[in-house]
């Protein structure tokens, strides 16, 4: 009697188990049918960039040589071995990104950065086709460029509502990673929301699928095969996958391709404010329950902002109807409110709510914009993720500067960080350059190269010291 017993209760823990494990098995989501039947609409997208050569052999140090085998040989062979007297060839760079059909009349959707500056653009579709491909518009803010071909009865994609997404939900990424066309790779969405230092007015997709070179531009499925996102970005100290990647959603792509057909650019909103997020310490100083909304740190001269009276030290809580929890929530609100609107905004201001008014206008240009800050001593260089500001007589005095330079007035993650620059630095050189001003300072930071390290001369307190900056490029 006990050994049936025991045998039952085994007979039990087996089933039981079996069970588990046909449950958990069914619950893998299946993707075959889904790349079988929206994998057509994904297209390859090659890019030729004609760069003509402006150097000559004459431009090469007295001495200077390349070594043999090396990965620039081919290159400085094409620039400098000429023969004498004949002025050098131009060059083609090529690039490769993937794009997916929006519309079966010919309008493809892929990143910003896979067509930039590309004078001829190949789109490949799945039978092997190829047509050539015209940008009707492109927005480096969002990443988004919108192309067309000549054709009519193209296979493309469903559309999915990328504010109903959760967090743990499956996606699929189809593209052409290194070349491999049409590679298919499946994860789950890691988080919403996600604001990136250079990319402030994208609330990004974060997943943990595969998103390699050559991925920029593909499409991001849910299970319903429904287009949610654009695979856009990495985050990687390699160079390659480390499980961290970021699409675009498609109500903000939807959004700019809106406003591309209609009048041909991307406008966005502007209110004019330098914003950090709320401590539990901040949190109790500025009289709030719990740490939330975005506290103004500064407000630009001459922007909505200075306009409508807010002030440094108010918490954004509510924008135009739309709780602000983070400072990161606030610049996508801000961007997509219709400009020349009135709009209300709810803000914390010496431990009491008070409603400010405020008339939204267009988003300077970025020189435009880095213009507006310089009035106020200040300037922010996005791609190093540093704000700078020019020193004054006295701090020259104290740190024993004559003339240039640059102080570190404020750091987020990114290359500068990566590098060791600290808060406090001054700024002496950048790639060699000396550096004379904020503005110019900022000059400088555009021509820095992607995936070279440069050299970097700051003053630290009555020291000296050289670092070396790296721009890594992680928009795959």
């Amino acid at each position: 009697m006990k050994n049936n017993k025991v045998w039952t209760g085994l007979s039990l823990l087996f089933f039981w188990c079996l069970l588990s494990v046909n449950t958990y098995a069914t619950a893998l989501p299946e993707f075959t049918e889904l790349v079988a039947e929206h994998g057509a609409a994904v297209v390859n997208i090659s890019t030729t960039i004609k760069k003509k050569n402006k150097h000559a052999m004459s431009d090469l140090p007295n001495g200077l040589q390349m070594p043999e085998g090396t990965p620039f040989d081919e290159l400085f062979k094409h620039f400098f071995n000429q023969p004498k007297g004949q002025r050098p060839q131009p060059y083609q760079a090529h690039s490769l990104g993937s794009g997916f059909v929006l519309s079966s009349d010919g309008y493809i959707l892929t990143n910003h950065h896979v067509i930039k500056d590309a004078d001829e653009i190949i789109v490949r579709f799945s039978d092997r086709n190829e047509l050539e491909a015209k940008v009707l518009g492109s927005d480096e803010r969002s990443d988004v460029a919108l192309l067309k071909v000549e054709a009519t009865g193209l296979k493309s994609v469903k559309l999915g509502d990328s504010t109903k997404l959760k967090v743990g939900e499956w996606v699929l990424a189809i593209g052409s990673p290194f070349g491999f066309d049409y590679s298919a790779t499946a994860g789950i969405v890691s988080a919403l929301g996600r604001s990136l230092p250079s990319d402030s007015y994208v609330p990004f997709i974060q997943t943990d699928v595969a998103i390699n070179p050559g991925n920029s531009g593909g499409p991001l499925f849910n299970l319903d095969g429904e287009v949610i996102g654009i695979n856009s970005q990495i985050y990687s100290r390699t160079g390659g996958f480390m499980g961290v990647s970021f699409a675009i959603p498609m109500d903000v792509v939807m959004n700019v391709v809106a406003q591309i057909k209609s009048q041909g650019y991307v406008s966005r909103g502007w209110l004019g404010v330098v914003i950090q997020d709320v401590t539990r310490e901040l949190a109790e100083s500025f009289g709030l329950e719990k740490p939330h909304g975005a506290l103004i740190s500064k407000v630009m001269p001459d922007s909505p902002a200075s306009k409508a009276g807010f002030e440094a030290g108010d918490v954004i809580l509510k924008f135009n109807g739309k709780n602000v929890s983070m400072s990161s929530d606030l610049p996508p609100i801000v961007g997509r409110t219709t400009i020349g609107k009135s709009i209300s905004v709810i803000v914390m201001r010496n431990n009491k709510h008070k409603t400010i008014n405020v008339t939204v206008e267009q988003l300077p240009e970025s020189e435009e914009l880095a213009q507006i800050k310089d009035n106020s001593g200040r300037l922010i260089d996005e791609r190093l993720a540093i704000e700078v500001a020019n020193l004054n007589d006295k701090q020259r005095e104290e740190m024993g500067i004559g003339k240039g330079g640059v102080l570190v007035v404020n750091l987020e993650q990114g290359a500068a960080v990566n590098s060791g620059i600290r808060r406090g630095d001054v700024i002496m050189t950048i790639n060699n350059q000396k550096v004379t001003d904020a503005k110019q300072f900022l000059d400088l930071a555009k021509e820095l190269p992607e995936n070279k390290a440069v050299p970097v001369l700051v003053q630290r307190g009555q020291g000296a010291i050289f670092l070396a900056l790296r721009i890594e490029k992680d928009d795959k």
